[in-house]
């Protein structure tokens, strides 16, 4: 389910998954909470922390689409309809 997206900005390469690109959010996130990278190295990290959110989102809006389309499929109820 890897989807190519633009990261000619920062340099960083495509995750080949939503799990690699998850931890690497993770990792993203602690240097910028530990406050200690300098300016332009935090930018860039913030910036590649976007992407790799963007990814991640679209990522898991189309496993949603998917499993919505199975339940629809097998005459089941998606499960956003469950929650209300």
């Amino acid at each position: 389910m890897s989807e190519e997206i633009k990261l000619e900005l920062t340099g960083m390469e495509a995750p080949q998954n939503f799990e690699e690109a998850l931890q690497r959010l993770e990792q993203i996130v602690q240097q910028l909470e530990q406050g200690e990278l300098p300016l332009e190295k935090s930018i860039l990290a913030f910036q590649n922390g976007i992407q790799l959110s963007n990814y991640c989102q679209k990522t898991l809006t189309k496993a949603e689409q998917t499993v919505a389309k199975i339940m629809t499929e097998n005459g089941e109820e998606p499960l956003d309809s469950e929650v209300k």
